[in-house]
């Protein structure tokens, strides 16, 4: 695209303090690249309680660049630490060496250093005056939305056509799973968007659809709207390095919150034990620990039953994740609600057998491949865990081979798939 596009960087500035990338941030990072790597004019956009502030296309990618340097993504899946313990622990072996330099020590300081750095390259940016006539302004996170003086700029320049991604609604359709008075906030976000977007970009058909929903109902324009799957970072495949775990494995990922239902696994996990003491098969929980999640971690910390077979992991690395997937049993992926679901497609990409809820979105990008069992239906989850952890397992061979001939979904996949909506908007 030759028409002049100013990308907003303001997330991956403020994610500097973090050592490894969210899922959010990995669909920013892998705009800013698309979009800063394209021909034509190209700026990168800061929010900042004194306006907007705009970088040319160099002051932009180097950023960009920077705050990925600072994320522990680089290296290989033994370089990574946090893989190293994980490894000793899943297969009671000594941990893999590092084919590379160790941590740096230094990393919290370091990434404090770039902090600074980009503080002063965006204080030396423009105002937005200087963003040609006609650009286009993209959004790929929810930062700011619920501070709608933010975007007052754009009133002011009706030239420009605003383009935001939706990555979920759920505070709105779910408020019990988030934190007090998140729902609010996301209902401002929303508005936001209907008063200022030309276009909405989605990362699945159900998150469109409930998007279109809620703008029609609260009286606000529904945009015209496209569709892209997320693409799979490159460290997840087939191929590669991968550990010995020395019982069944089953990873269950993402945030330690109420709406994953952890709760359900951790009681089932339980049961197990109560019935097969050592034999019992081990769950790992790749994520932080998040909000309103007391029950989930009262049972982590203080259920003695459970404590040999349950492993909690924090910071591993893209490169730590994928080599896990490629080792264990099965993904287990019981949510109430998603907008998208991105380990389901990375365990896919591994090789690695999916169980997950039957929910609307993991239908539309899982059910040629996974087995889809209801979040609430705890016997038929046990029912999944005993028959895939057992010897020469019938049920796990049978999800393997729906993965044969998967087609990997791709970043390039994604913005071919949007990339219309946006060369339309004039």
């Amino acid at each position: 695209m030759q028409r002049p596009i100013a990308f907003d960087l303001t997330r991956l500035v403020t994610r500097l303090r973090h050592a490894s990338p969210s899922g959010i941030d990995r669909v920013d990072l892998a705009y800013a690249r698309h979009l800063l790597g394209q021909a034509g004019p190209r700026f990168g956009l800061v929010s900042t309680a004194l306006g907007p502030r705009l970088l040319d296309r160099d002051r932009a990618w180097g950023l960009v660049e920077a705050v990925s340097a600072g994320w522990v993504e680089d290296g290989t899946a033994e370089d990574d630490a946090v893989y190293r313990r994980l490894a000793q622990r899943l297969g009671g072996a000594r941990a893999p060496e590092s084919a590379g330099p160790p941590a740096r020590a230094d990393s919290a300081r370091a990434r404090r250093l770039i902090q600074a750095r980009a503080s002063a390259t965006i204080l030396r940016g423009r105002g937005i005056a200087a963003l040609p006539e006609g650009s286009l302004y993209l959004h790929s996170s929810h930062l700011r939305l619920d501070r709608p003086a933010r975007f007052d700029w754009l009133y002011d320049r009706r030239d420009l056509r605003a383009v935001f991604f939706v990555h979920d609604i759920i505070p709105i359709t779910h408020p019990e799973y988030g934190r007090p008075g998140e729902a609010e906030r996301h209902a401002e976000r929303l508005r936001t968007i209907g008063r200022h977007a030309a276009g909405i970009l989605a990362n699945s058909a159900d998150t469109a659809a409930r998007t279109r929903e809620h703008l029609a109902a609260t009286g606000l324009p529904a945009p015209p709207t496209a569709v892209g799957h997320l693409g799979v970072e490159p460290a997840f495949g087939r191929t590669g390095p991968r550990l010995a775990p020395d019982r069944p494995t089953f990873l269950v990922c993402g945030t330690i919150e109420p709406r994953k239902n952890h709760l359900l696994l951790l009681h089932l996990w339980r049961a197990l034990a109560e019935r097969l003491g050592p034999a019992t098969p081990r769950l790992v929980l790749v994520g932080r620990r998040g909000w309103e999640a007391e029950n989930v971690i009262d049972l982590l910390e203080r259920c003695p039953a459970i404590r040999e077979h349950v492993v909690e992991v924090s910071g591993l690395s893209t490169h730590g994740l994928a080599a896990l997937m490629r080792s264990a049993t099965a993904l287990l992926m019981p949510s109430f609600t998603e907008g998208y679901g991105i380990p389901i497609v990375e365990a896919a990409a591994s090789g690695l057998p999916v169980v997950a809820s039957d929910i609307p979105v993991h239908r539309e990008i899982g059910a040629g491949f996974c087995d889809l069992v209801d979040p609430l239906d705890g016997p038929g989850w046990l029912r999944a865990v005993t028959d895939l952890a057992a010897p020469g397992s019938e049920r796990r061979a049978a999800l393997a081979r729906r993965l044969d001939g998967y087609e990997i979904p791709t970043w390039e996949a994604h913005f071919a798939a949007v990339t219309p909506l946006l060369e339309s908007l004039r």
